[in-house]
C-alpha cells in the first residue's frame, strides 16, 4: 500500500514537472516520464489517484423481462410445508377450532346486530317479535339443527377459554394435563351442546 502511494506520488510529481496535457499534442521528451504516463493510463488518473471498479457491470433489463424472470423463478420456488406434514395432535386441533369458533361467534353477533339495525331501512322486519314468530313456526328438526349449529361453537369456545384462563394461572400446563383438559373440553362441549339443543 505504501509502495503504491509513493509510486503514484512520483508519477504525479513528474507530470507536474513536465506540465504535459493530452490536449497539447506534444509528447514529453523524457522517456521515463513518457513510460510512466502511458504505461497504465487506465489505473492512474491525472491527479495520481487510482480508480478501482470492484463490481462487474450489471446488465440492464426491461421491466417486462424482469417480471417474466420473476414469474419463471416463482414456478420452481419451493413451497412451505403445510399442516399435512405434522402429526395430528389434539393440542393444535383444539387451538385451531378455538380460533375458528371465536371468529364465527363474533361474525354471527356482528351480522345479527347489523341486520337488526339495517333491517327496517331496507324494508325487512327483523326485530324480536319477528324472530320469535319465525322460530315458533319452524319445524322441530330445523329448531334442533339451528340450536346445535349455534350452541356447539358457543359451548366449545367458552369451555376452551376457561381452559386457557386456567393455563394463565399456571395450572395443568404439563403435557398430560394439557391432554386431559383437552378431552374434558371435548366431552363438555358434547354434553353442553346436547343440553342446549334439547331446550
Amino acid at each position: 500500500m505504501l509502495a503504491t502511494r509513493s509510486m503514484l506520488k512520483t508519477v504525479a510529481q513528474k507530470l507536474d514537472i513536465v506540465h504535459w496535457s493530452p490536449s497539447s499534442h506534444t509528447a514529453p521528451s523524457d522517456p521515463a516520464v513518457r513510460t510512466a504516463m502511458f504505461k497504465n493510463t487506465s489505473a492512474v488518473a491525472p491527479m495520481g489517484l487510482r480508480h478501482f471498479n470492484a463490481s462487474r457491470p450489471s446488465m440492464e433489463q426491461s421491466p417486462a423481462a424482469e417480471s417474466e424472470l420473476l414469474r419463471q423463478q416463482r414456478k420452481v420456488r419451493p413451497v412451505s410445508p403445510h399442516l399435512e406434514i405434522y402429526q395430528p395432535q389434539i393440542t393444535w386441533y383444539l387451538s385451531g377450532i378455538h380460533r375458528i369458533t371465536g371468529c364465527a361467534i363474533g361474525a354471527g353477533f356482528y351480522a345479527g346486530a347489523l341486520a337488526y339495525l339495517a333491517g327496517p331501512a331496507v324494508g325487512i322486519q327483523f326485530d324480536t317479535a319477528a324472530i320469535i314468530s319465525a322460530v315458533g313456526a319452524a319445524p322441530i328438526a330445523a329448531k334442533v339443527a339451528a340450536k346445535t349449529i349455534i350452541g356447539a361453537p358457543f359451548v366449545f369456545h367458552s369451555l376452551n377459554g376457561i381452559r386457557h384462563l386456567v393455563w394463565d394461572a399456571t395450572k395443568f400446563i404439563d403435557i398430560k394435563d394439557v391432554y386431559k383438559t383437552g378431552y374434558a373440553v371435548l366431552g363438555g362441549t358434547l354434553v353442553g351442546t346436547l343440553y342446549l339443543a334439547s331446550l
